[in-house]
């Protein structure tokens, strides 16, 4: 007997002839054998890959329908022949039982996760003569099924939605609830979907491949343009003036900083109310925040990032987690703090491996992984809160407070953080204990939004600036050594102090680009052109730790 193949057209000229119950019979008695193909994406880091399903069938298997899934799938993608067949099954569909072959192409790039449902029920059914078109190259498709046919949310739809304006693929389908995440991207056309009889029906109404449906559109300036809302304020904290002021500073150039004191004193009060303010985000900075976050999967339903993230991990965390890893990596904490706050408390109480691996992206600002199979780059450009005691008792140079610690212990303490880690630290501030008076009397102290307008314009005069040259950075403390060399000119006096606190201090050469970065941001918030003596010599005395202070 010779295999007959049929077009789809001509497969949906035999079904019309026939009744629904004996169409599942007819396509069994030809033997038919029907290639069909959808588009999809994976991820891979922060970026989407186009991946081509291909569906054929042919042949007879006894008992049930079979799967046979290839293109290096992972087991996630192997177990979606079961909810792909009772999806199928439960939104009225029947599958002859054919032998069903399912390529993941390109066949080279190891495919994961449980995206791939949608474009695989979809090409099965299309294989079949379910869908009217012959072709969807004009659409893309993502989503997990349930077995009822519903389809669920999966991450990573916004790097997709990128992907689909680069192909010039104008049509996004894909689950309802990644829906506002996707329509930040301009230029393609998201249509949510909550089951797969909804994704047929818009398929089988859409004409010469437009969709007789509105898409779904958000605004992402509006996004933004919504005001931030702060459980906390500066105006809660008594006294620690300079603390405030370095921390104004810190955010201003978005600069590291390390703060040290005894228990109590407010370090960790401090670092929670240091996003309240700092500067919003801009367009380009929150799509980039939120690429990350959907990749990783923490979203929640939102759009867009419009607020800059604030990560504080347990001291517990491994450097896998704080970094990134996986058999196919995913962000870690540096990369999910991208344009925000990564606040470390306790920081002696990490363990030294996990500290050390953060020397690359405070360096670099991104995080490479490399496994067998692949390497993944991750952008990690965020500013480093970290707080600590000044020995185990947390008692040292405290007047309150007899310190029981030995110089030994003192050491190995403080051995637990390496040198090169604190020379990527460009402020260290001590927080000493707040006396009585300052913590029941005195005037009310400065609130959040006072200090963010001045961090605002001093953002806005870095950003002028850069743009007028080009650069493509955001603040102070992105800038490289050639920008450093540009914008900190000094003049005679400062030159001078420099070479000074140089000498007598014993600072690198890591030190002296990031005293000269503070310097400009303290110029940039009193709205100067040109660094000062009084800029140098503040930015200068943010480096406690470079005039030995466990001497």
């Amino acid at each position: 007997m010779c295999i007959r193949r049929l077009e789809p057209a001509q497969l949906r000229a035999l079904d019309e002839q026939v009744r629904p119950d004996f169409r599942p019979l007819i396509h069994l008695f030809l033997y038919l054998a029907m290639l069909f193909k959808a588009l999809s994406a994976a991820v891979y880091g922060i970026d989407a890959n186009l991946i081509d399903v291909e569906v054929d069938y042919s042949g007879v298997v006894s008992n049930e329908d079979h799967f046979h899934t290839v293109g290096l799938p992972d087991a996630s993608v192997r177990e979606s022949r079961d909810r792909v067949r009772a999806a199928i099954k439960n939104s009225g569909h029947t599958i002859p039982p054919t032998f069903i072959t399912i390529n993941l192409a390109p066949a080279d790039l190891k495919k994961e996760g449980s995206g791939f449902d949608l474009p695989i029920a979809v090409g099965i059914l299309g294989a079949y003569g379910a869908l009217k078109m012959n072709d969807l190259g004009r659409f893309l498709l993502v989503g997990e099924l349930g077995l009822d046919g519903s389809v669920r949310p999966v991450a990573g739809m916004l790097p997709v939605a990128i992907l689909a304006r680069e192909k010039n693929i104008p049509n996004l389908i894909l689950p309802a609830a990644n829906a506002a995440e996707a329509a930040v991207v301009e230029g393609v056309n998201v249509y949510p979907v909550s089951s797969l009889l909804d994704v047929l029906e818009l398929l089988n109404t859409a004409v010469v491949g437009v969709v007789q449906r509105e898409p779904f559109r958000v605004s992402a300036q509006d996004l933004l343009g919504k005001l931030e809302e702060f459980n906390v304020d500066f105006r809660d904290v008594r006294g620690q003036q300079t603390a405030k002021r370095a921390l104004e500073v810190a955010a201003a150039g978005g600069h590291n900083i390390l703060m040290i004191g005894p228990p109590g004193s407010g370090k960790t009060m401090l670092a929670k109310r240091l996003p309240s303010i700092l500067a919003p985000l801009t367009f380009e900075e929150a799509l980039e925040t939120t690429k990350i976050h959907s990749v990783a999967g923490v979203l929640n339903g939102e759009g867009l990032v419009t607020q800059r993230p604030f990560r504080s991990p347990h001291h517990t965390i491994s450097d896998a987690g704080l970094i990134g890893g996986g058999m196919v990596p995913r962000p870690g904490e540096v990369s999910l703090a991208h344009n925000g706050l990564l606040f470390l408390d306790e920081l002696p109480e990490f363990p030294r491996n996990v500290l050390e691996v953060m020397r690359q992206p405070l360096e670099d600002h991104t995080v490479t992984i490399a496994r067998a199979s692949m390497s993944l780059s991750f952008p990690a450009r965020f500013m480093l809160a970290a707080a600590m005691n000044p020995c185990p008792c947390g008692y040292f140079n405290d007047k309150s407070h007899e310190c029981l610690c030995t110089p030994p212990m003192i050491q190995r303490y403080v051995a637990k953080i390496s040198g090169p880690l604190l020379d990527r630290i460009d402020i260290h501030i001590e927080v000493p204990a707040v006396q009585y008076k300052e913590l029941r009397g005195g005037a009310a102290a400065e609130g959040s939004a006072q200090i963010r307008a001045r961090v605002m314009a001093a953002r806005e005069r870095q950003r002028e600036r850069f743009n007028k040259h080009g650069e493509k950075i955001y603040a102070n403390a992105q800038m490289t050594t050639r920008q450093i060399r540009t914008y900190c000119e000094l003049g005679p006096d400062a030159e001078r102090l420099l070479e000074r606190a140089m000498q007598q201090q014993g600072l690198t050469a890591r030190a002296h680009d990031r005293i000269l970065k503070v310097a400009r941001t303290i110029a940039d918030l009193e709205g100067a052109e040109r660094l000062a003596v009084p800029h140098l010599a503040e930015a200068i005395q943010y480096r406690t730790l470079d005039r030995s202070y466990w001497a």
